[in-house]
């Protein structure tokens, strides 16, 4: 019998990946309510089943009595004694029961408990296994549009993408693959419930562990991630191995890797700037590629104010604020920006202790980046003030806000 059933259990131990002792305890079950069905009661039964063999017993334990009450609890002296002349009154005898005169209803009932148990073992083992996976990032094939949202077979299950997990004017066909973000795992009486994501900031940093040997290792350390998806990243590394430099290792040869991430986000920018310690250096990385004159940053309240040339403001600001915006989501600092012009109305090189810093100087002193971003005049359809316009008063961002992705 056995042996046949030792080699289904197996094959269904490597490819549901259910151990053979949870399938093992399951027949156990069944064959008890095999008996519980037949017998009406299995308070008293007991099943012996070898691991190794598959050999098993079923055994009604029965006390000894003068005459027999109850058949299926008791066993009288005389009935015992033909077993084991040594028996006496309160002894246990166990006898075995043929499990092949259980009814059909009772044997299809055993067969529902050990179906049943496969079913619970299937779920509770994916769940394990994506519950491992929120969080992280995985490869995925796009089925079908449900209304707004999008179905993803992840392979053994399906996950969904939620018109809010989506980046705007991202457009899927059928049998295409994507990657995306684990969100949320849960667990329900159909199997695990998966959630996923393509706007989440961390997709993107999960794909730099992917592409970049020196992130996943430890060498470079992703610190900080501000994104607006579909449009434009900004993420800060630093090095903890002074041999290497952390922006070109995320760069790689020619741009490779940073444009193979770029690519699986379907053409998003991303700016990779140095992680600093101090502040105000973060802040003037975090504004590149706008050219800085000065930081000033209050750590109490978390502010900063900046200085930068005339003709790095628009630049400094970025399209509809955008780039102030990601730089003061990276920091964490509300960033006021002003040209120089404002600040020498206002007074700010005086008070600064800049007054040798003359307009002639800031334009010898920044003309490789001039020459780097020609006229750098502001964007076309965006005029040099229009940062007042867009509620960013002196040009000032809040790492709080919260603008329209995309």
């Amino acid at each position: 019998m056995n042996k046949e059933l030792m080699e289904a259990l197996e094959i269904l131990e490597k490819e549901k990946n259910i151990s053979k002792a949870t399938m093992l305890e399951a027949i156990e079950n069944s064959l008890i309510t095999a008996c519980k069905n037949h017998f009406g009661r299995a308070d008293n039964i007991k099943v012996n089943i070898n691991p190794d063999t598959g050999d098993f017993a079923v055994l009604a334990e029965k006390t000894v009595a003068e005459e027999a009450e109850d058949p299926l609890t008791q066993i009288s002296l005389a009935e015992a004694k033909m077993i084991k002349p040594t028996y006496e009154i309160g002894d246990v005898v166990q006898i075995p029961v043929e499990s092949k005169s259980f009814g059909r209803i009772a044997t299809q009932n055993a067969k529902n408990v050990i179906l049943q148990k496969i079913r619970e073992e299937e779920r509770k083992v994916l769940y394990n296994d994506w519950y491992m996976l929120e969080k992280d990032i995985v490869p995925g094939v796009v089925q079908r549009y449900l209304g707004k949202n999008i179905s993803i077979n992840l392979g053994k299950v399906d996950a969904i993408l939620n018109e809010s997990e989506q980046v705007k004017g991202e457009v899927f066909q059928p049998t295409e693959r994507i990657k995306v973000y684990v969100l949320e795992v849960k667990d329900t009486s159909r199997g695990p419930r998966i959630s996923v994501s393509r706007t989440h900031p961390d997709l993107v940093k999960r794909l730099f562990e992917l592409e970049v040997a020196e992130v996943k290792d430890g060498t470079v350390e992703i610190k900080a991630i501000a994104r607006e998806a579909g449009s434009r990243t900004k993420i800060a590394v630093k090095s903890n191995d002074p041999n290497v430099d952390p922006v070109g290792a995320c760069v790689g040869l020619n741009g490779a890797r940073v444009n193979s991430i770029v690519r699986e986000l379907r053409g998003e920018k991303i700016d990779i700037i140095n992680w600093d310690d101090n502040p105000a250096f973060l802040i003037e990385n975090a504004l590149s590629p706008a050219k800085v004159i000065c930081v000033v940053v209050d750590e109490e309240t978390r502010e900063a104010q900046v200085i930068v040339p005339d003709y790095q403001l628009s630049l400094a600001i970025g399209k509809e604020g955008q780039n102030a915006r990601l730089a003061a989501r990276l920091t964490g600092y509300k960033i006021d920006i002003k040209n120089e012009t404002q600040a020498r109305e206002m007074g700010l090189f005086e008070e600064l202790g800049l007054d040798d810093h003359t307009e002639e100087g800031v334009y010898e002193e920044y003309a490789d980046s001039y020459d780097g971003y020609g006229e750098a005049e502001p964007e076309e359809g965006y005029p040099e003030d229009a940062y007042e316009e867009d509620g960013y008063e002196d040009g000032a961002a809040d790492p709080d806000s919260q603008t329209e992705q995309g």
